[in-house]
């Protein structure tokens, strides 16, 4: 069992939980995720280390509740424990000295570049760091990110805080004034990473995207994240879970992440429904009781 350390609540549905793994707290490296699952009769999920402290034996993960596992996850409090978590899995992010990198983070993918955002500032580089979200209040990680960046701008669909607009007209505002940089990472929703590779592909810029989104399994087995790079199948979860993005047939890949949309709905009403049923009856027996 996996202890929960503390919980913090960082946006509406975005949680932020350390969790006692020493043994994966102590080989973390930049890039790595963890398999997680609640309870015995839960599914496996893929989370993203965002951070580990090896002397306390913790990780930190950030979660966003959109489906049943994230949903029962998210009522987990400190104190409570996880029934398995499994890792430090995938490739570690490749860091050297590129120069100026610019590190792109969309909604909870923010979460997800940020470890990725410090090594490679550790790594001498000049780091540009851009946040979109929905709206302010979706911004995250705030001020974990100003703190190691050269640049750090925020935009929102909705224009609430920062610039209006997408992360790539951010990018494209960076560039016209200060010119060539020289690589970029994006981590987001699959259409966001979309963007920002056919943005930089006829600039030349090298781009890495993390295609986390598709992953499942976690091991290669289930063949859930096959994906076409290069024009050749790799594997998000043991091949990535970064690549290059202008490599990445995101066609194929968004047709992929959309196959489970239908049954990760009912899995989630059939959730809501037991919970609901649940409470029904707990109140009924305390009416009882009365």
């Amino acid at each position: 069992m996996f202890e929960i350390v503390s919980k913090e609540s960082l946006a509406q549905s975005i949680t932020k939980f350390v969790i006692r793994a020493p043994f994966v707290a102590r080989k973390h490296r930049a890039g790595n995720f963890i398999i997680l699952r609640v309870d015995d009769h839960g599914e496996r999920i893929p989370l993203t280390i965002v951070d580990s402290d090896p002397k306390e034996g913790t990780i930190t993960i950030i979660a966003q509740t959109i489906g049943k596992t994230t949903k029962l996850l998210s009522m987990k409090e400190a104190g409570e424990s996880l029934l398995d978590v499994a890792g430090p899995l995938g490739n570690p992010t490749p860091i050297h000295n590129y120069g100026t990198v610019v590190c792109i983070g969309g909604g909870v993918g923010t979460a997800e570049v940020y470890p990725i955002a410090r090594a490679l500032k550790n790594a001498g580089n000049k780091l540009v760091t851009i946040v979109g979200a929905r709206t302010r209040e979706l911004v995250i990680l705030e001020k974990e990110l100003r703190e190691i960046s050269d640049e750090y701008i925020v935009t929102t669909d909705d224009g609430s805080y920062g610039m209006k607009g997408l992360v790539t007209n951010a990018l494209d505002g960076y560039l016209q004034r200060y010119g060539r940089v020289d690589g970029v990472y994006a981590i987001g929703p699959i259409i966001m990473m979309r963007a920002v590779s056919d943005f930089t592909r006829p600039l030349g810029i090298k781009t890495f995207v993390s295609l986390n989104p598709i992953m499942m399994d976690g091991t290669g087995m289930c063949g859930a994240c096959r994906v076409t790079v290069g024009k050749e199948t790799k594997f998000a979860c043991v091949d990535g879970p970064e690549f290059e993005g202008h490599e990445v047939d995101f066609e194929e890949l968004m047709t992929r992440n959309r196959s489970y949309m239908d049954l990760e709905k009912q899995s989630l009403e059939k959730f809501d429904g037991e919970m609901a049923s649940h409470q029904c009856k707990s109140h009924a027996k305390e009416a009882a009781h009365a």
